[in-house]
């Protein structure tokens, strides 16, 4: 009897001379009439051999991943819940997602992941400046070469770290290569395209990091299906003034100016009723997207649009907030301070006004890397962003975040006060949140502030 054979084929597993044993693995594959053979998503290449192996022979022609014999150079002591993650991790044969705050140590969990499994690793990462952090990281650690695939790299080695758009790109032809496959800030795996870079790769080992896996559109759900299931997890709250620094989230409150006020008001006024006028729920799915397209579609809703915009603005950027600014960083001369904003226009605004570097995606790597530089030695005690230093990049002097403007996210609203928590001798963080009275920034902050992290807010009072 044809004994059944497994092949990595453009991101995918064929199986042929499947026979009897077809019964196994059935509900994880599909007869593919165009070339005779039954085919899975790489994804399911584990299960697929964990059914076969000791009740049918088999011929697994899939893998091509090395059996490694890697160590760690200079070890450190593993802090506790480090080791209790590592060790559900590896009781969960070696699958699931782990969460742990940001600062928390989750490079060195994936590190220990790594040489417990002594199997080729990709690590995927959701911008080039993490790519160039891990992969600086793992090269120290491991002693090794550490391969980058992404932002120009095309280096595959038995370590390698990746953007989530390169992967996606290169796991049709490279899916077979890899036994472990990490994937940092992992609540970005399950959107759209992205999760293709999971389903295409055969790695049996998986690991998920991230400090806030949960997404509003309830895709996060899927990360049991692309990585497994939730191993581990730990809050801030847990680990505040052991292991993270102890901190303060302020409110202040700010109040428009009377010519700000009213114009807010007519251009909020203005598109509210455009909105009611379409029907439109913003509370619905696809709230945003009817109003995007009803606002393209004649001179009142390019008008409605202009409203909305306006009126963001003016609570985003008022003279009252601009000056909550400039008293907070005089409050905190001397200190690291990051300015945070929703959109590049305000944090662009703040740096002429105050003359401080502003850090967006527009900024080239080598500026960027050179500001963060000036950061860590002090030279430069402010940085002004937008979104870019939401997530990832290792900024452990700062002490002090200011919040002129956010979205709803509990993820980014935690993510901005991870980047402050970094452990400091006698070091109390804290994070300022200004907020425009009298209008929709309220609202706002109560949505992004639904974590336990914030949960003992003191709210400040702001007289210009």
């Amino acid at each position: 009897m044809p004994t059944p054979t497994l092949r990595f084929e453009d991101g995918t597993i064929t199986i042929s001379d499947l026979g009897d044993a077809h019964a196994l693995v059935a509900e994880h594959c599909v007869f593919d009439s165009r070339v005779g053979r039954h085919r899975a998503r790489a994804s399911n290449y584990a299960e697929i051999v964990r059914r076969l192996h000791g009740k049918a022979a088999y011929d697994d022609q899939a893998k091509k991943y090395r059996t490694l014999a890697l160590g760690e150079h200079a070890p450190r002591p593993m802090r506790p819940y480090q080791r209790e993650a590592v060790d559900a991790w590896v009781a969960a044969n070696r699958r699931g997602v782990v969460v742990l705050p940001t600062g928390a140590g989750k490079s060195y969990v994936a590190l220990k992941a790594i040489l417990a499994c002594q199997r080729s690793t990709l690590v995927l990462a959701p911008t080039i400046d993490l790519v160039q952090q891990w992969a600086d990281d793992l090269s120290q650690r491991l002693g090794c070469e550490v391969g980058q695939y992404g932002g120009g790299e095309k280096s595959l080695k038995d370590v390698t770290v990746s953007t989530y758009d390169s992967a996606v790109l290169i796991m049709p032809w490279h899916g077979d290569k890899f036994g472990l496959l990490i994937c940092d800030e992992c609540h970005h795996l399950p959107a759209g395209v992205t999760s293709g870079a999971a389903q295409q790769c055969l790695a049996p080992f998986r690991l998920g990091l991230t400090a806030t896996p949960e997404r509003a559109d309830g895709m996060h759900a899927r990360l049991d299906e692309l990585l497994g299931p939730q191993v581990y997890r730990t809050e801030i709250d847990q680990l505040e003034g052991s292991f993270l620094s102890s901190y303060q989230a302020e409110i202040v409150h700010v109040e428009l100016e009377p010519d700000e006020l009213a114009a807010y008001q007519e251009n909020r006024k203005q598109y509210l009723a455009f909105v009611r006028r379409q029907g439109i729920d913003f509370g619905a799915p696809d709230g945003w997207a009817r109003f995007i397209a009803a606002s393209g579609r004649d001179q009142e809703g390019r008008a409605a649009m202009r409203a909305y915009r306006e009126q963001k603005r003016l609570s985003r950027t008022s003279r009252g907030k601009l000056r909550a600014v400039w008293h907070l960083l005089r409050d905190h001369a001397g200190e690291r301070c990051l300015v945070f904003t929703e959109d590049n226009d305000t944090a662009y605004e703040i740096g002429r006004r105050f003359v401080l570097p502003v850090l967006t995606h527009h900024t080239k790597g080598a500026e960027r890397k050179a500001m963060l530089g000036c950061f860590r030695s002090g030279t430069l005690p402010v940085l002004v962003t937008s979104k870019v230093l939401n997530e990832g990049v290792d900024v452990p002097e700062a002490s002090v975040g200011i919040v002129v403007s956010g979205s709803g996210s509990v993820r980014e609203h935690v993510q901005r006060l991870g980047r402050i928590l970094r452990p400091g001798v006698g070091k109390v963080a804290v994070l300022y949140e200004i907020l425009s009275a009298g209008t929709g920034e309220q609202w706002t902050s109560d949505r992004r502030r639904a974590h336990v992290a914030f949960g003992a807010d003191q709210e400040q009072e702001w007289s210009p």
